[in-house]
C-alpha cells in the first residue's frame, strides 16, 4: 500500500504526466474543432454549423456517465484513456462522413470526438486528487494551462494538416481530424503505460476511504451538491461560463467566413481561435494563484465580468476581424476564471467518497449547457444575427451573478 510519504512524489509525477498528455490532447481537440463548424456548413448549410460542434459537446457530456463509472471502478488512468479512445473513433467517423457526404454520420462522429474534450476536462480533477489544500487552485490550473501549448498552435496548422493528407483523396477540411486521431491515440497510450500509481486510488488509500458502491452514482452526488451552497456555486460557475463561451465561439468562424474567401478563411480562423484559446489557457496559472489567494467567489465574479466584456466587444465588432479577436480573447479569459475557480470550489466542497461522481455530474451539466448553446447558436444567427447571439449569451450570466452574490446580499439584510 502506498504510504502518505509517497503522496507528494506521486503528485509531482502525476502533474508532469498530465502536462504532457494535455499538450497532446489539446492539439487534437483544437485542430479538429477549428474546422468542425466549417465542415458541417459545407455539408449541410449554416443552420446546422452550430449543431456539429454541439454534437461534440453533447457527446463529451454523455460520455461522462460511463467515464465516471470507469473512473470510480478503475481510477483516473482508465477513465482518461477511454475518453481519448472514444475521440479516436469519432475522428475516424468524421472523415468517413465527409467522404460519403452523409450528415447524420458526421454528427455521430462529432459526438464521439467529444471524448477528447471530456478527457481534457476530466484531467483537471486528476490534478487535485493528491494536491495539498493551499495549492489546489494552482495545481488544477497548471493542468488547464498545459493545454495552451497544443491548443493555441494547433488551429494555425489546420490548413497544413489538410494539405498533408490531400494526396490520399480524402475531402477538404478533414485533414485536421486525421491529425486529431493520431494525437488522441498517443495520449491514450501514454496514460495507460505511465499513470502508475493512479492518483485517485492513491488518494483513497491515503484518506482511508473505502469505495462504497451506493455512493458512486450521480444520485448521491446530486444530493451532496444540492445540500452545499459552495458546491452549487462551483457547478453553476463552470456550466454558465462554458455555455457563454461555446455559444459565442462556435459561430465566430462562420461569422469570419462571411467576410473572407475560402483561400483565407482557415488562416484567419486559425489566428482568431488561437487568441481565444490563449485566453482560455495561457493565464490559467495566474487564475489559479488568484483563486488560492483571493478566494473562489471573487475570481468567479471576475470571470463573469470578462464574459460580459467579451459579449459587448464581439457583438459590436461587425466584420472587424481585429475586434472579433479581442472579444474572443476576453471570452477565453472569462471561461478560464469560471472554470478554474468553479472546479476548485466544487472539488473541495463535497465529501471524498462522492467527489469523482460530483465532478462527473458537473461535467455532464456543463457539457449539456454548452451543447444547448451550440445547438441554438446557428439558428439564432440565421434568424437574428451574431449581435443578438452575444446579447443572449450575456443575459445567461445573470443567474450565476445572483448565486455568487447571494451571501453578500444576505449579510447586508442581516
Amino acid at each position: 500500500m502506498t504510504s502518505l510519504v509517497d503522496a507528494p512524489a506521486i503528485q509531482r509525477r502525476t502533474l508532469r504526466l498530465l502536462f504532457v498528455t494535455q499538450v497532446i490532447g489539446g492539439m487534437g481537440v483544437a485542430i479538429g474543432l477549428s474546422v468542425g463548424a466549417l465542415l458541417a456548413a459545407r455539408l449541410g448549410g449554416t443552420a446546422i454549423a452550430g449543431l456539429a460542434t454541439s454534437a461534440g459537446v453533447v457527446g463529451g457530456a454523455l460520455l461522462v456517465v460511463p467515464l465516471t463509472r470507469i473512473t470510480n471502478a478503475r481510477g483516473r488512468r482508465w477513465g482518461l484513456a477511454t475518453a481519448y479512445l472514444a475521440g479516436v473513433l469519432g475522428g475516424v467517423l468524421v472523415v468517413v462522413a465527409a467522404a460519403l457526404d452523409y450528415v447524420p454520420l458526421l454528427f455521430v462522429g462529432m459526438a464521439l470526438f467529444g471524448g477528447g474534450s471530456a478527457a481534457n476536462l476530466q484531467a483537471r480533477y486528476a490534478a487535485v486528487d493528491l494536491a495539498e489544500p493551499p495549492r489546489r487552485g494552482r495545481d488544477l490550473s497548471l493542468v488547464v494551462w498545459a493545454t495552451t501549448i497544443g491548443s493555441v498552435a494547433a488551429p494555425n496548422f489546420a490548413a497544413l494538416a489538410d494539405d498533408a493528407v490531400r494526396w490520399s483523396g480524402i475531402p477538404a477540411l478533414t485533414g485536421p481530424f486525421v491529425f486529431s486521431v493520431l494525437a488522441f491515440g498517443c495520449a491514450a497510450s501514454v496514460l495507460l503505460l505511465l499513470m502508475r500509481p493512479d492518483p485517485l486510488l492513491t488518494a483513497r488509500r491515503a484518506a482511508a476511504v473505502e469505495r462504497a458502491p451506493h455512493r458512486e452514482g450521480f444520485r448521491p452526488a446530486l444530493r451532496a451538491v444540492a445540500e452545499r451552497p459552495a458546491a452549487r456555486l462551483g457547478v453553476a460557475a463552470v456550466a454558465v461560463g462554458h455555455l457563454v463561451m461555446v455559444g459565442v465561439m462556435v459561430m465566430t468562424p462562420v461569422r469570419l467566413g462571411e467576410s473572407h474567401s475560402d483561400a483565407d478563411v482557415l488562416r484567419v480562423v486559425g489566428i482568431v481561435l488561437s487568441l481565444h484559446i490563449a485566453g482560455m489557457y495561457a493565464l490559467s496559472p495566474v487564475v489559479g494563484w488568484l483563486t488560492d489567494r483571493l478566494g473562489r467567489r471573487p475570481v468567479i465574479l471576475g470571470g463573469v465580468g470578462l464574459l460580459l466584456a467579451a459579449c459587448a466587444v464581439a457583438g459590436t465588432a461587425g466584420h472587424d476581424t481585429a475586434r472579433l479577436a479581442v472579444g474572443l480573447t476576453l471570452l477565453g479569459l472569462g471561461w478560464s476564471a469560471t472554470m478554474v475557480a468553479g472546479s476548485t470550489l466544487l472539488s473541495e466542497s463535497v465529501p471524498a467518497e462522492v467527489r469523482p461522481s460530483a465532478q462527473g455530474l458537473s461535467d455532464l451539466v456543463t457539457g449539456l449547457a454548452g451543447a444547448s448553446a451550440g445547438a441554438l447558436s446557428g439558428f439564432v444567427v440565421e434568424l437574428s444575427g451574431y449581435a443578438t447571439l452575444t446579447a443572449l449569451a450575456a443575459i445567461a450570466t445573470v443567474p450565476l451573478v445572483a448565486l455568487a452574490l447571494r451571501p453578500v446580499v444576505f449579510s447586508l439584510r442581516v
